[in-house]
């Protein structure tokens, strides 16, 4: 379900680098090369039916290429 990062990420932990990720491959071919690491932290989102949540989210990242292919892990909270 797509959805807005509405807040600041906060408590980013990195918890896989280069080949300890198993998507390394697959984010190579689509994004290039680079010092790929997948990250997790708290962020408040808004989904598509306007429901806001504080979730847990995981993204990977490399330097010069950015942040790349959110994705909600857990749902903490519903925000009122």
């Amino acid at each position: 379900m797509p959805f807005e990062i509405i807040s600041d990420i906060e408590q980013i932990e990195t918890f896989a680098i280069g080949t300890k990720i198993r998507e390394l491959e697959r984010l190579q071919e689509i994004h290039g090369k680079g010092r790929w690491r997948k990250c997790k932290g708290i962020a408040t989102v808004r989904l598509m039916d306007n429901a806001v949540f504080l979730v847990e989210l995981h993204w990977y990242e490399a330097t010069g290429i950015g942040k790349k292919e959110f994705k909600i892990k857990y749902y903490l909270e519903e925000m009122q």
